[in-house]
């Protein structure tokens, strides 16, 4: 799959560390304690025809009038294990950070009720925090959901390093290629890919190290003078 990598300028540390940091994630061993799991979400926007389609008949294709009606938006949440070949995508209302915590609760409770901690990579966005998870629950929960947590987050301009977002990018394309205009219909069609997409087993083998991005990305490395 073709990613389109947007690099930040050379010297920024940041960026390398945090790229560093899930690179090294990425390459553990496979240990069903400590499943690596990555996530991603986007909004969407649901759609229904002003206009019935004409159907496609022999000779001729489907017509679509490109005039729609709006009917809300609401945010897609995409779940992957990579090393297990499992996803889980749901739609929500919204995305705020009390969706996000009910979200790593399921995630924790009924995805992974058995593992030790949860390894969760993702972007850093402002809901995905420990903290988001004390504005959803009681202290007593949030704490004990937040210990079964170890964070890594993707660097700004770092978007490739999210397998996730590179999944997201192949269910855009095979599932809402179309109107959707009810939340109900479009999860339907969510479950639908994700057992489709579960059943293939289909295990991401990430293969760029940090070795190789040391090599291949050496131009974003500040340059240090021997000894330092």
């Amino acid at each position: 799959m073709k990613q389109c990598w947007t690099i930040p300028p050379k010297g920024n540390g940041e960026f390398l560390a945090r790229m560093e940091d899930v690179l090294d994630v990425y390459h553990r061993p496979y240990d069903p304690a400590r499943p690596v799991v990555c996530m991603d979400e986007k909004p969407y926007q649901l759609l229904a025809h002003a206009r019935e389609p004409i159907p496609a008949a022999p000779g001729r294709d489907r017509k679509e009038d490109s005039e729609y009606v709006r009917h809300g938006t609401c945010a897609i949440f995409v779940w992957v294990e990579p090393l297990a070949g499992h996803r889980r995508v749901v739609a929500r209302q919204r995305r705020t950070r009390v969706d996000w915590a009910h979200e790593v609760e399921r995630l924790l409770t009924v995805d992974y009720p058995e593992a030790e901690t949860v390894v969760l990579v993702m972007d850093n966005l402002n809901t995905h925090t420990l903290g988001s998870l004390y504005e959803a629950f009681d202290p007593a929960k949030a704490h004990r959901l937040a210990q079964r947590l170890e964070l890594h987050y993707t660097p700004k301009h770092g978007s490739w390093l999210n397998i996730a977002e590179i999944e997201l990018s192949a269910l855009t394309r095979q599932c809402l290629d179309r109107r959707i205009d009810d939340l109900g219909v479009l999860n339907t069609e969510l479950t639908a890919w994700q057992e489709a997409t579960n059943t293939d087993q289909r295990q991401v083998n990430w293969q760029f190290t940090t070795a190789d991005a040391r090599i291949k990305l050496r131009h974003l490395y500040p340059e240090h003078s021997e000894g330092n």
